[in-house]
């Protein structure tokens, strides 16, 4: 496949094969969600189950890089209770942490609301932004910037819709 990413389908929340899945890979991407309209429970066992899964299999089979799409809110989400979208933010949290402690090269991207509009190839990347959109298309472009770039390795950021460049923004990180 084009820049040699092969994207796989796995069941990261019943009993699939996961480790069979990355087994090769030397890098992995969790782009994976519960998805709009789902309950707490599956924000649950998705964002944050599914991404254990897959950085324990990541592990386990060798892939040293691991990217993941976490979401703006998580570095600070709502105390328990209350809507699904705390709960949302709080299994992303704990995702982002489980792979900080994971001891793989990781990077965690923050990005702001989804959007389906068309890539702008323009972002804005930092630390504390506002939230605003991004369409899904440039986010995808900054997974592929950020997933060779060592000097990423280690840093979690949130992402935008901006003026720069993806390749200049991922450059400045």
């Amino acid at each position: 496949m084009e820049g040699g990413v092969e994207p796989v389908l796995c069941d990261l929340e019943g009993d699939g094969d996961v480790p069979a899945a990355v087994r090769g890979a030397e890098a992995i991407v969790f782009a994976a969600g519960a998805g709009p309209g789902s309950g707490a429970e599956r924000k649950r066992t998705m964002d944050y189950g599914g991404a254990v899964k897959l950085i324990d299999a990541a592990r386990g089979e060798g892939a040293r890089r691991y990217v993941i799409v976490s979401s703006m809110g998580a570095g600070d989400p709502p105390a328990e209770g209350g809507d699904v979208f705390g709960e949302y933010l709080r299994a992303k949290a704990e995702a982002d942490r489980a792979l900080e402690a994971s001891g793989l090269d990781y990077t965690i991207v923050r990005p702001g609301g989804l959007t389906d509009d068309p890539p702008t190839g323009r972002v804005t990347i930092g630390v504390a932004l506002a939230l605003t959109e991004i369409p899904r298309a440039d986010v995808v472009e900054v997974l592929a910037a950020v997933l060779p770039a060592h000097h990423a390795i280690g840093k979690t950021f949130e992402v935008v819709s901006g003026e720069t460049p993806v390749e200049e923004a991922v450059a400045g990180l």
